[in-house]
Formats: structure tokens, sequence, C-alpha cells
């Protein structure tokens, strides 16, 4: 499977690095099987570094070898387990059961702010996973540990055009 990374940055060989935000699956690397997404985070990533590259760095990937050896957890939609596991980690708690490796639908700013409305109590589990069904949700596989890395491997990378503003 090919996968991508958005940055601003080639990122050969990838690497765990800390980080004082809380993501929808924890700390680690992200990539994303859908080139689209990794184009949008690249965006946000040269936004945020104030930088004028965006880059995408592609990845082979093979899943079904990594199933057997270590440990995942694949959530295949935006469902109660996937709506408790994010606002875990975007509540900054800790994880008590460790995985390897974690993949599933991205929780961007369109749908995160349908988990604030649930955390806020405006919105029931009923009706915020109601509302994630609508949404068009990209995917997300979160390498969690180094040993998960191990089944990622460089292909090449790519620079994206320079948007004009304005």
């Amino acid at each position: 499977m090919t996968i991508y990374h958005g940055s601003d940055v080639v990122i050969e060989h990838p690497e765990m690095l800390n980080s004082d935000r809380y993501l929808d699956f924890g700390i680690g690397f992200y990539t994303t099987s859908n080139r689209e997404q990794a184009e949008r985070w690249a965006e946000k990533v040269c936004f945020r570094n104030n930088s004028n590259k965006q880059i995408i760095s592609v990845y082979n990937f093979d899943l079904y070898k990594l199933k057997d050896k270590l440990k995942n957890i694949e959530f295949a939609d935006a469902n109660e387990a996937w709506l408790d596991f994010v606002v875990l980690n975007r509540s900054g708690k800790k994880i008590l059961k460790k995985y390897d490796l974690v993949s599933g639908p991205v929780a961007d700013d369109n749908v995160y702010l349908t988990i604030k409305l649930f955390e806020s109590g405006v919105l029931n589990k009923v009706e915020t996973i109601k509302r994630l069904k609508i949404e068009k949700l990209f995917s997300q596989i979160l390498f969690y540990t180094l040993e998960s890395l191990k089944y990622c491997s460089f292909d090449h990378y790519e620079i994206l055009p320079e948007k004009i503003n304005g």
C-alpha cells in the first residue's frame, strides 16, 4: 500500500517526535493513504512553520505483515469506539493499552467541531456519531512505535507547486 506524509521537509527516515499538541491517535508518525489529505497536511504545516515549501513524502507499507507481529487497532469508521479513542487522546489523557499502530478516520477541523459539541454536552454520543456518518472522512495511519516504523519504507518525495495567494 502507498501512504503519504505531508510536511514542509522531506522525511526519508521517520522518527517519533514529542509534541505539545493533542492529536487524534496520540503522538507518533502520522501518514494517510489519501494523497489529498497529505496535501492538506503539507499546507497546514507550511502555514504553521511559516515555510514556503509543501512536500509529500511517499512510503510503501505492508499492513498485513505487521498485523501478526505487532499490536494494532483499526477503526473502520467513525463509530463509538473511534469517538471515545479520539476524545481521550485529544484531552491529553494517557491511553492505558499501548499499540504499535493505529488507523482510522481523521478528525479534521470540520469533524472536530462536532466532537467539541459532544465534549461540551450539546450533542450526545448517538447524535455525534450520526453527524460524523455524513462527513467525508479521510484515513490516517499512526506509527506509534519505532518497531512499527520498520514496516514503513521511504519511496520518494514530491514538492507541491506553490500556491499563489490573492
